[in-house]
């Protein structure tokens, strides 16, 4: 329908447009021949209004061009133009008006994917299949957000990921991708690619950041031709129904835009040529993530392991999920046509789906504890030669959505501009039947600690309930290696309770590793041996590919950073005053904002700290 209304563009003559467009008609003299076939889409998409208050010419005719560079981009940057657009909006704008069920027709029931629990044989069989397959894989960092919802003004990928090393959230992904690139390489015997790319999806607001981010920090280890940023563009608003062009309440020379959605970055890698020349070098997966989720590199090579396997065409990275939870469902949707899919449900629309669809509980726990339908967590794995078969199709444009607010129950009238959106996750929406969609569940304490709330919305969250904030997200990590280690024979204490911030965290030993110290379960049993203990006040950070653990005994603070080729082995007692948490107010404007959103800093009281260089074979053990 939407190539219909391309195809059906403006047959207006010059004559018209001085009845269309009085105002525009009497400033045509400033205008290519190309800027006037715009100026008629425009017209015959009946968005005449955006030229209602436009003066004489010799007024504002550098705005006036401009408004022209801006339509072009609009209809440059969206799959079939403004034509295309519009027509989608009216369409979806009038099933909103109506009260349209998208779920109309179609059952819920539970669909197939692994369940993994973390240490098992299954889970490492998976993980070390996921490391073979990993230098065939792409990385895509969908980034394109700020934090300013978590009182925070810079890019999300600069924050902290943790306090004990101070690396960010961008240099932890690149470090990951790397030491699985090493891991890959070594064990593939020289099959195949050599480097795992990473395209970064970037908006407006973090494009020049992101860049100047990478180029000041070397891009964190990476060849610079081993990154793509791609740039996402912003769609037009819609003022009501029919679709009518918002013009930008401070510039009337300007359409008013949002962002589209992480939708986008379906449509980047198609037009941009990435994925086809991804699968030219014998690249199979394309590995999605978002930007502030601290463990999902724990999860990756397991998942990843999971789609070779299974041979999945889509696999989504899912967590177990409580009834009710805010978080989306993975679902099978069952037409009563035949028809079906595999796609997140969101948690307000899957109970009453459940409960219009013979489950007269809705969304329930069952025997486990847990909802049937796991978790989504955003996390998403394809495989390239179909993604991009598929995409062929379509342009790379997938199903939207669009949800005004309206003024009153008329629906006649918006509180304010609506624009068309997208999400990733909503690809499968138009795969075909015989399209392989499955799941990966992971325990949610390895695999997800996402940082999107500020302090004063996490502190409101219903005790029991994920935070999710900076202070979690950090919490979440020494607990997720606490626990790693004690699953390989470690004595770790016990966490201790305490509140930052509003939010009651527990406290465990602050336990850190660079990726390549422990890219995997089995990566980390070979490197920890003997009676190794870490009392519940300590601090450890392992900087280093070849350090291993030999009884020791930690009570304090222990840094250890080791060149590649320097193998250390570190045991014996270390006992030091160590560092302390220190609380911070969050309101406290003379501390840093990514420190005062977490709600403590670490104090560096007394440490022992090795640093090792040069290559060779080293003994620690005070």
């Amino acid at each position: 329908m939407a190539s219909a209304a391309a195809d059906a563009l403006s047959k207006l003559s010059i004559d018209d447009l001085a009845s269309a467009a009085p105002n525009f008609h009497n400033n045509l003299s400033l205008f290519s021949p190309e800027q006037v076939e715009l100026a008629k889409m425009l017209l015959d998409l009946n968005q005449a209004h955006l030229f209602q208050h436009w003066p004489e010419p010799g007024v504002d005719d550098d705005a006036k061009r401009a408004f022209f560079e801006q339509v072009s981009r609009l209809n440059a940057s969206y799959p079939g133009g403004l034509a295309s657009y519009i027509t989608t909006a009216r369409e979806l704008l009038a099933d909103s008006k109506a009260g349209k069920n998208p779920y109309d027709g179609f059952s819920p029931s539970v669909p197939s994917g692994e369940i993994l629990t973390f240490g098992d044989e299954n889970f490492i069989q998976f993980e070390n299949a996921g490391v073979c397959e990993a230098r065939k894989a792409a990385f895509v960092l969908v980034a394109g957000g700020l934090g300013e919802r978590l009182g925070y003004n810079g890019i999300k990928v600069a924050l902290p990921l943790e306090s004990t090393t101070g690396i960010c959230f961008l240099q932890h992904y690149i470090e990951s991708i790397l030491a699985l690139q090493e891991a890959s390489c070594r064990l593939g015997q020289g099959e195949g690619p050599t480097e795992i790319p990473l395209a970064i999806m970037t908006s407006d607001d973090t494009h020049s950041r992101t860049t100047k981010l990478l180029e000041e920090n070397a891009y964190f280890g990476m060849k610079p031709s081993q990154v793509k940023l791609l740039k996402q563009e912003k769609v037009a608003c819609l003022d009501d129904n029919d679709a009518r062009l918002a013009v930008d309440p401070n510039n009337k020379f300007k359409i008013q835009t949002k962002p589209h959605g992480h939708g986008d970055v379906h449509s980047l890698l198609y037009s941009s040529g990435l994925l086809k020349e991804w699968l030219a070098a014998g690249r199979k997966w394309v590995l999605f993530f978002q930007d502030t989720n601290g463990l999902l590199f724990k999860a990756i090579p397991s998942a990843l392991g999971v789609s070779a396997v299974k041979e999945y065409h889509v696999n989504s990275l899912a967590v177990p999920r409580k009834a009710k939870e805010a978080i989306g469902g993975i679902t099978r949707l069952t037409h009563k046509d035949g028809r079906s899919m595999v796609i997140n449900v969101e948690y307000n629309q899957l109970d009453p789906l459940l409960r219009a669809s013979g489950y007269p509980d809705g969304d329930v726990n069952n025997e486990t504890g847990y909802s049937p339908f796991p978790g989504n967590i955003n996390q998403l794995i394809f495989e390239i030669g179909p993604y991009l078969e598929e995409l062929s199709k379509t342009g790379g444009s997938i199903k939207e959505f669009v949800n005004p607010k309206y003024k009153d129950s008329t629906k006649t009238v918006f509180k304010s501009s609506t624009r068309l959106e997208c999400m990733m996750q909503d690809y499968p929406k138009t795969l075909p039947p015989s399209a392989r969609v499955g799941f990966t569940v992971m325990e949610a304490w390895f695999a997800y600690a996402p940082v999107k709330n500020n302090p004063e919305d996490a502190a409101k969250v219903p005790k029991g309930n994920p935070y999710h904030s900076a202070t979690s997200g950090e919490m979440a990590i020494y607990r997720a290696n606490s626990l790693i280690l004690r699953k390989v024979g470690v004595k770790v204490d016990d966490p201790v309770q305490d509140v930052f911030n509003g939010q009651e965290v527990d406290v465990w030993p602050r336990i850190a590793w660079k990726p390549k110290w422990g890219l995997t379960f089995s990566d980390i049993k070979s490197k920890v041996n003997g009676n190794c203990s870490i009392t519940g006040r300590s601090t450890i950070a392992l900087k280093g590919q070849s350090i291993f653990l030999q009884d020791l005994a930690l009570d304090g603070a222990l840094i250890i950073d080791a060149a590649d080729g320097a193998e250390v082995k570190v045991g014996g007692s270390v006992h030091n005053a160590g560092w302390t948490i220190e609380k911070v107010d969050f309101k406290d404007t003379k501390v840093p904002e990514e420190v005062r959103i977490r709600g403590f800093k670490m104090i560096k009281g007394e440490q022992l700290e090795k640093t090792y260089k040069e290559p060779g074979k080293y003994s620690l053990s005070p």
